[in-house]
Order: C-alpha cells, then structure tokens, then sequence
C-alpha cells in the first residue's frame, strides 16, 4: 500500500511541475498575443520585426492570410490562452494541495477534483463559445472573408467527467479512511 501511495505521489509532483510549466507557457502565449494585438493596432504591425521584416507580413506571405484575419487569429489565441492558463492554475494548485495531505483520499481534495472536473468541462466550451462571437464580430466590422478554425477540439468533457468520476472514488476512499479511524 505505501509503495503505491508513493507512486501516486510521483505523480502528484510530476503533475505540479507539468501544470506550473503549463501556466507559465499559457500565460506567456497570451501575454504576446496582447502585444501583438497592440502592435497590430497602434503599430500597424510594423512594432515587431524579425529580420527586417515585419510579423504580419511574414504571416500574411507564409500562412496566406488576410491581414484583418490576422486580428481574430490573434484574440483568439489569447483567448484560448486565458482559458488554458485557468485549468492549469486550477491544476497546479490540486496537486500542491494533494502532496500537502500526503494523500489523494481527502475530503477536502475530492471536492476539489470535483471541481476540476467540471471547469475542464465548462472551460472548453465558454473560451469555444467566446471565440466564435468574437469572430463573428470581428467578420462583419473588418470584412474578413476566409473562416479561421477557433478550437475544433472540445474533448475536454470526456477528461471532466472522468475527473468527476475519479473525484467520487477519493471520496470513497476518504470515508474509509475515516471509518477505520
């Protein structure tokens, strides 16, 4: 028993470094969208240069893209950016709790499983949802004609309602752990 509690407690590290990294990288990829957006805005996407040349015209040669599809393209990823950033804070934040009760078999960590499992259902679907109105607001005020793919994937329910469901067996597993109390 001590030697699968430790194995589930491995992983419980590994999961806390992997969801800080995560943050980290969402947050700096919503943190460049925002200035690209700005640069886009009040640059006239002339603020960032590789080489010479300037971003948007990089992106508009090598992706074959409009420069007003570049704007929803933009928000978008800081918008999926922000909701990533969410479920890894959310993350990071159950595996410091997890390691900290020594156990997954807490009342306390279940709930918060729970909870989990539910944003990683919700998330998804409103940053989803929020894209496509953004995109189509965006469509009519810069007359953007070619369809931008925001998020196809939303797999994040069936990973919620597992969470949810492994949420309900820390849960049992705390009410036998008190019981044998």
């Amino acid at each position: 028993m001590e030697k699968t509690l430790g194995i589930i407690q491995t992983f419980s590290k590994i999961g806390k470094i992997l969801s800080r990294i995560a943050y980290i990288c969402f947050l700096v990829g919503g943190i460049a969208c925002l200035i690209s957006l700005c640069s886009l805005e009040f640059g006239n996407g002339e603020a960032f240069k590789l080489g010479g040349v300037a971003i948007h015209g990089f992106i508009e040669e090598r992706e074959d893209m409009q420069m007003a599809a570049i704007y929803p393209a933009v928000i978008n990823g800081a918008i999926g950016c922000a909701g990533g950033y969410i479920l890894a804070r959310l993350f990071a934040k159950y595996f410091k709790h997890e390691l900290e009760a020594g156990t997954p078999f807490t009342m306390e960590g279940a709930k918060e499983l729970r909870r989990l499992g539910i944003f990683f259902i919700c998330v998804p679907i409103i940053a989803r949802a929020v894209m496509e109105i953004v995109f189509a607001i965006l469509t009519r005020t810069l007359d953007v004609s070619e369809k931008l793919d925001v998020m196809e994937d939303v797999s994040g329910v069936g990973i919620g309602i597992t969470l949810i469901a492994v949420s309900f067996l820390c849960q049992y597993g705390a009410e036998c752990l008190v019981r044998k109390k």
